[in-house]
């Protein structure tokens, strides 16, 4: 085999190995929905657990931009209704069990608060960017 073939060679199995590799991903607080399709921003995911009539979280913070998937995951001992403060409008029957999920997307920018009827509690703010 000819040197510049042999370069050629290693050129080309270089080129493909680099595609083959795998990436490893950790867990975090947030995490992208299994259907997210290509080039849409990864979606914000809130897990709410209602016990003994104490809400957790309570008055958080989160970023998110229009049109991006917003999940809320509730686990509840208590009946009560998420609302979501935001254009469009969005009410959710929380029940009391393990393992509810709430999915949403907000069309307009600005804050949008998330709140617990019953229990008059504030979960949190979206601040929804373009």
């Amino acid at each position: 085999m000819t040197r510049r073939a042999l370069i050629t060679l290693l050129a080309i199995v270089a080129l493909f190995g680099a595609g083959c590799g795998g990436s490893k991903t950790g867990t975090s607080g947030t995490s992208t929905s299994a259907a997210q399709q290509p080039g849409q921003p990864p979606g914000l995911v809130v897990d709410v657990t209602i016990s003994k009539g104490t809400v957790t979280p309570t008055n958080v913070q989160w970023q998110a931009k229009v049109g991006q998937p917003i999940e809320f995951r509730v686990n509840s001992d208590a009946d009560d209704e998420l609302h979501v403060h935001s254009t469009p409008d969005h009410e959710f029957t929380v029940e009391p069990k393990q393992g509810q999920t709430f999915q949403f997307s907000v069309n307009v920018p600005g804050q949008v608060e998330v709140e617990l009827h019953k229990l008059d509690r504030t979960v949190g703010t979206i601040q929804v960017q373009q």
